[in-house]
């Protein structure tokens, strides 16, 4: 069973910062594909930021020069850091993993439960 397990949201005032971090674990062959996307009520779900599987960084237009995501040498999690931010960032955060359980296996795509970032003065 594989679980990525989130921290890091919570409330901050514009132009703030947060650190949000992310841990996969269980039992996982290989992992090749790892980031954060987020959501607001009534949309759907947007990239912020991802490692593709070619070892490459996405970002999302709306974070470009104010997000950096980062990985530990395991790559097996992964941080979403997070500065100037603005109310239009406040959303659930998701972690995302593209994985691969066995090998010879398929892979599958994994979510973390989510962690509300909230902007606001």
């Amino acid at each position: 069973q594989v679980q990525l397990v989130e921290s890091g949201g919570g409330l901050v005032q514009p132009g703030g910062s947060l650190r949000l971090s992310c841990a996969a674990s269980g039992s996982i062959f290989s992992i090749n594909a790892m980031g954060w996307y987020r959501q607001v009520p009534g949309k759907q779900r947007e990239l912020a930021a991802v490692f593709t599987s070619d070892g490459s960084i996405n970002y999302a237009d709306s974070v470009k020069g104010r997000f950096t995501i980062s990985r530990d040498n395991a790559k097996t999690t992964v941080y979403l850091q997070m500065n100037s931010l603005k109310p239009e960032d406040t959303a659930v955060y998701y972690c995302y993993a593209l994985i691969r359980v066995t090998l010879g296996g398929g892979r599958g795509d994994y979510w973390g439960q989510g962690t509300q970032v909230t902007v606001s003065s």
